[in-house]
């Protein structure tokens, strides 16, 4: 006869694999905003439109994932962690899916394209974000183990380290930001106004990729606060 461990049965009803799941979705959605700006960059629109489709597709996953954990969150006071800070944080990385949809969608549907002496900048500036909400992801994954070991010891340090990392991507990200914003600057008297505005609106979407994915840090660590 097997003894079933009141405890395991507990944590095996966790949503914390959930928002793993949630998160690593969310995540995808932003990866392929590389394969979106390459495609822009050549201005070869229909290959733009399928990343454009495909990041709605992970959107829609991302969303479909956050209404099943909304609804069955348990209300219980047997949650590892308090439900309000789990749904605050289910919608932070939430926005990472919908920034990326945001971006690709403005950006197809003006059939935006970067003055060719910003490319190479923006391109890092893309990456640099991905790498952010990555680096958030790698946080996220440790949070069953943190679970395992009451929030205490060695893997608190592990996260502690990873949101560490996570703000120093954030913090380099804000300095390509200023990098591009001044490039932009020099040469903006001679595009179109209306083009400018549009554009500076896609720079300020892409380091809110990565704000957004080290506010996810942020809230992590005020769960291993409490």
């Amino acid at each position: 006869m097997v003894i079933k461990n009141p405890l395991m049965e507990l944590f095996g009803r966790s949503p914390i694999r959930p928002i793993q799941e949630h998160m690593k979705v969310s995540v995808s959605a932003s990866e392929e905003l590389i394969q979106f700006f390459n495609a822009a960059k050549e201005n070869d629109w229909q290959k733009a439109e399928a990343s454009y489709d495909k990041i709605g597709e992970i959107e829609n996953t991302a969303d479909e994932l956050k209404t099943k954990l909304r609804l069955h969150l348990p209300k219980s006071l047997f949650l590892p962690v308090p439900r309000s800070d789990l749904l605050e944080l289910l919608t932070m990385q939430d926005r990472l899916a919908n920034i990326s949809k945001d971006i690709s969608g403005l950006m197809l549907g003006r059939k935006m394209h970067f003055p060719d002496s910003l490319q190479e900048q923006l391109l890092e500036f893309v990456q640099t974000s991905i790498a952010t909400a990555q680096q958030a992801q790698k946080a996220i994954q440790e949070l069953d183990e943190l679970l395992e070991s009451g929030f205490s010891g060695r893997e608190l340090i592990v996260v502690e380290n990873l949101v560490e990392e996570l703000n120093d991507l954030e913090k380099k990200n804000d300095h390509h930001e200023i990098a591009i914003r001044r490039g932009l600057f020099a040469i903006e008297s001679s595009l179109p106004p209306v083009d400018v505005m549009f554009l500076y609106r896609i720079i300020e979407w892409i380091g809110e990729l990565a704000d957004c994915a080290q506010k996810v840090g942020s809230r992590l660590l005020l769960l291993l606060a409490r």
